[in-house]
């Protein structure tokens, strides 16, 4: 029997309150009892805010201060933060009471998730939801495997697939990977490089190649050509191709999935997260042809031979019909083509003002600004400085103002890159393009014009990289 706590002041569970009163020690709590160097490096940086609500492309501060949301979560919020169509329905979704979870019944929400999914990509029968991008990816490991019988996966330089172990082993950089060996027996190839690739199938025993279509680590683009060509390649040596649409999947680039800027390429498997939840519940999916699905779950005894305990819970699959009904509402995959383009061509413009702007990339609402060793010998002389101390700290240098001075989220694309990635919710237009662009170009202008603000802090991050050595 419960206890009835009905009329006793201060007992129960008060959100409200319990933030009204413990949310000030935010970042003490999280020293105490979290990644204790996560709010070092927000003081470190200046980054350490205290944001009171967001909606939209927008945080506010207690002040008022709005700051536009360049970042998006690392790409989850695609359409924006509280998006009245996804709060509706997961009000609605927990109104309802479904008896979700049970294990052994079948709720119609996550088939029809799976219905809409794969209505973009007409070419997959089958989804199995889990939790996350790294729980997709590992997903189409396990699969691949399986459905080939073979063990190796190819993957390529500076990829980013996730962070858990079988995910970790088709990681395409060191530092992530350091200290966590013996990861799997996967191989790296050179994006773009189909001989690399051909060498490594000639060896039979490769089960699949994992590719993002647009790298997150500096935003390179495959090679035109390239996807299409190594499908050919992976499926007369009878591997399959794995495309990672994490990030770039549910309109981030201008098109539902990457992989379609491409004709002719249809992957084997696809992995979506991040955006398909709507900001709100942890969600990822796992799309496949029928056949690789039918050798998993060979027979009932493999009925459970691959789950996740909160896969296809309802709150998840409440918010991903509501994102993709969002996406076709509100056209949202056009305006990251759109307004990704205009962005994209005003900063290009850019790079024959400013010796220390050398590229800007991408596609849609997925953006690579690149910086690198400027002509003029003031300028070289102080590059260098950063670039000894320790590779990267110029692309934060411009970072850090954006946020203080122009109250702008953005961060580098990696670690030791000259690279800043702009992946903003796809819900942005032109006013946020001219805001973010002038912005830009204030802060270009005061690292060319010798700012001292700006130099000032570089030396600040020079003494901190040295002192992390």
């Amino acid at each position: 029997m419960t206890a009835d706590t009905t009329g006793i002041k201060g007992k129960g569970f008060d959100l409200t309150r319990l933030l009204a009163e413990r949310g000030a020690e935010r970042y003490d709590l999280h020293a105490r009892h979290l990644n204790h160097q996560l709010p070092r490096m927000l003081h470190t940086i200046g980054f350490d805010k205290v944001y009171e609500r967001a909606e939209g492309a927008y945080f506010w501060d207690a002040d008022g201060q709005d700051y536009l949301d360049m970042l998006a979560g690392f790409g989850v919020m695609g359409v924006g933060r509280h998006h009245p169509v996804v709060r509706k329905a997961l009000h609605d979704v927990l109104d309802a009471s479904l008896a979700d979870l049970t294990r052994f019944d079948c709720q119609p929400l996550p088939g029809l998730l799976a219905e809409k999914l794969l209505s973009y990509a007409p070419h997959l029968d089958r989804v199995f939801f889990g939790n996350s991008g790294t729980e997709a990816v590992e997903t189409a490991l396990k699969f691949a495997r399986y459905a080939t019988g073979r063990p190796r996966v190819l993957y390529c330089n500076h990829a980013f697939h996730g962070l858990t172990t079988g995910s970790l082993s088709v990681n395409g950089e060191d530092g992530f990977r350091d200290g966590f060996a013996p990861l799997l027996p996967d191989t790296a190839v050179p994006l773009g490089d189909l001989a690399a690739l051909e060498r490594e199938l000639a060896r039979g025993d490769v089960a699949a190649f994992v590719v993002e279509p647009i790298q997150g680590k500096g935003v390179h683009e495959a090679p035109p050509g390239f996807l299409r060509a190594a499908q050919e390649l992976l499926h007369r040596h009878k591997a399959l191709l794995i495309a990672d649409e994490v990030q770039t999947g549910v309109g981030r680039t201008g098109d539902f999935f990457a992989y379609q800027h491409e004709a002719g390429v249809e992957p084997d498997l696809v992995c979506v997260a991040k955006a398909l939840s709507g900001g709100y519940v942890p969600v990822g999916a796992t799309l496949g042809k029928d056949w690789i699905f039918k050798k998993v779950f060979s027979s009932m005894d493999r009925v459970l031979v691959h789950s996740a305990s909160f896969g296809s819970n309802a709150q998840a699959m409440a918010a991903g019909l509501a994102v993709l009904s969002v996406l076709e509402d509100e056209q949202v995959v056009a305006n990251a083509r759109r307004t990704g383009d205009l962005l994209r061509t005003r900063l290009a413009a850019l790079t024959g003002k400013y010796e220390l702007l050398h590229d800007v990339r991408g596609r849609g609402l997925m953006i690579g600004i690149e910086f690198g060793k400027p002509s003029s010998l003031g300028l070289r002389s102080r590059w260098a400085m950063l670039q000894a101390a320790r590779k990267g700290l110029f692309a934060q240098m411009v970072v850090v103002p954006l946020l203080q001075k122009h109250r702008i989220l953005t961060q580098v694309s990696g670690d030791h890159l000259e690279v800043i990635k702009l992946i903003p919710p796809l819900i942005i237009g032109e006013r946020e393009v001219d805001r973010f662009v002038d912005a830009f170009t204030a802060v270009m202008d005061d690292a060319h014009g010798g700012g001292g603000l700006l130099w000032d802090f570089g030396r600040t991050l020079v003494k901190q990289a040295v002192a992390n050595r």
